[in-house]
């Protein structure tokens, strides 16, 4: 399993890492996607380390708790061969102090995920999504004393904007404070938005890629093509109805295009989809989740190759859309791309 740098910091993660959030199974939205308990989330867990997969990724909201919980179960016993990224912020009750990122919400969300886990520590804290009506000095200063007590090693944020994101770190740097070098974003071959604004930003202040649902919330399974009813039983509807819209054309269009690069390469679509991603700049890791075995190995045969030139250019146009605003004149017009050249 290859291994890159978490941004510009000298954590090195595995560049597929295993999302939780099928682990625990209760809750009306976070808890939808999987129950996995102890024993089953143990054998998922073994299969990753024996892959090279060291890398864990939770959060407080995923089952209200219970996901931390069972994975907490799933790796007792070897502590130091996995990294635990978790994150907080995002609503657990219905009290004033129960989202946000408070000190007083930050610090008993780190103390509640210590004990739900079973650990004195946790590698990768983030924040699950910016919270507008708490000053970013108290959110920093807190993450300082969490990081200076050895609760936490490293920050990232989650669902920011850009200038969100910016405005944290000059407070980091004019205090001193630790830095976010952790981004996790929404990013697919149906969902490219991350690359007008946050890529550039990740690329220049040295903050790394960590993928969530690289698959485009499960349209890009392989079980949705043009023309064919989505299966009988199928989760896709209730999974795919969480994320943002997509144009069916364009979906049906990227399809095609993997259905023909897989052909050539020997491999599934989600699996190119996949291997697609992991070409991308600013890409440290992919949150790959499986509710089961099965799903977990095929998912395992994203690494190990790589697509050609030729085919990355064809998923690149099926998947293009029109920029937005300022972006669209640096494809357009030939002064401005000589001073903002394309990232990819």
């Amino acid at each position: 399993m290859e291994h890159r740098p978490l941004g510009r910091s000298g954590l090195k993660v595995p560049v597929l890492s295993f999302g939780a959030g099928t682990f625990g199974g209760s809750g009306p939205l976070f808890g939808a996607w999987g129950t996995s308990d102890a024993t089953e989330a143990r054998r998922l867990v073994d299969i990753c380390l024996d892959a090279g997969i060291s890398l864990f990724d939770t959060a407080d909201v995923y089952s209200g708790g219970a996901s931390e919980e069972v994975l907490g179960a799933a790796i007792k016993g070897r502590r130091d061969a996995v990294l635990i990224s978790t994150k907080a912020s995002l609503p657990m009750g219905d009290g004033p102090n129960e989202a946000g990122s408070s000190r007083q919400r930050l610090v008993r969300a780190i103390e509640d995920a210590l004990r739900r886990l079973g650990t004195d520590y946790i590698d990768l804290f983030q924040l699950h999504a910016f919270d507008a009506g708490t000053p970013v000095e108290e959110v920093l200063a807190t993450l300082d004393a969490l990081v200076r007590a050895g609760k936490v090693r490293y920050v990232g944020v989650s669902n920011f904007s850009g200038w969100q994101i910016m405005k944290s770190l000059a407070a980091a740097e004019r205090h001193g404070w630790p830095r976010y070098v952790a981004n996790q974003v929404y990013y697919s071959l149906i969902g490219r938005d991350y690359e007008w604004d946050l890529m550039p930003l990740d690329a220049d202040q040295g903050l790394g890629a960590l993928v969530w649902s690289p698959l485009g919330w499960g349209r890009l399974t392989g079980k949705i093509r043009r023309g064919a009813p989505v299966p009988e039983g199928s989760r896709l509807h209730a999974t795919a109805s969480f994320g943002p819209p997509v144009d069916d054309e364009l979906l049906y269009r990227v399809v095609d295009a993997l259905d023909e690069v897989a052909a050539e390469t020997g491999r599934t679509v989600p699996q190119t989809a996949l291997n697609w991603l992991l070409g991308r700049p600013t890409v440290s890791s992919i949150i790959i989740g499986a509710r089961n075995e099965e799903q977990l190995r095929q998912n395992l045969g994203a690494v190990g190759w790589a697509l050609t030139a030729e085919q990355i250019a064809r998923l690149d146009a099926a998947s293009a859309v029109t920029a937005p605003y300022p972006h669209f004149p640096y494809h357009r017009q030939e002064g401005f791309a000589r001073l903002n050249p394309p990232m990819v």
